[in-house]
């Protein structure tokens, strides 16, 4: 499930930007109930784009920001809950990182959904079911 971490110039600084994906991933691992999961985990995988300083913009305007996006089968983050225990979560994490280069209201959060079968673990193309299945083996005892 890729987490994509997209940083305006010097937001976060470069020395925390491992313990920001680190951070995230347990977050979306808490929130899902997967903590442990031997399968989930290693499936978590993360870029970071840094963006060159003078190109985000709000309004047409230069500002700072970041953004984290998941990329996840239509199952993931599927309730409310999760979603606003998460963003809530995401927000607290970066703007911590942060260290106030950038303010609350410029921490955004989002996740896109992939159809159904556009998902592979082991390079092996997968439904939901089966995708469900194959998480459901890796729970920690």
């Amino acid at each position: 499930m890729p987490l994509t971490l997209t940083i305006s110039h010097e937001s976060i600084p470069t020395n925390k930007i491992k313990e920001a994906i680190s951070e995230l991933t347990e977050s979306m691992l808490k929130w899902h109930g997967l903590i442990g999961n031997s399968v989930m985990t290693p499936n978590i995988t993360s870029n970071v784009h840094i963006v060159p300083e003078g190109l985000s913009f709000s309004g047409g305007e230069e500002f700072d920001a970041v953004w984290v996006e998941w990329k996840v089968p239509s199952f993931a983050f599927a309730s409310a809950e999760i979603q606003k225990g998460f963003g809530q979560d995401a927000t607290d994490i970066i703007f911590k990182l942060a260290e106030g280069k950038v303010s609350r209201d410029n921490i955004y959060f989002n996740v896109v959904h992939t159809v159904d079968g556009a998902w592979n673990l082991d390079g092996i193309a997968m439904s939901n079911e089966e995708l469900g299945e194959a998480i459901s083996k890796g729970v920690a005892s």
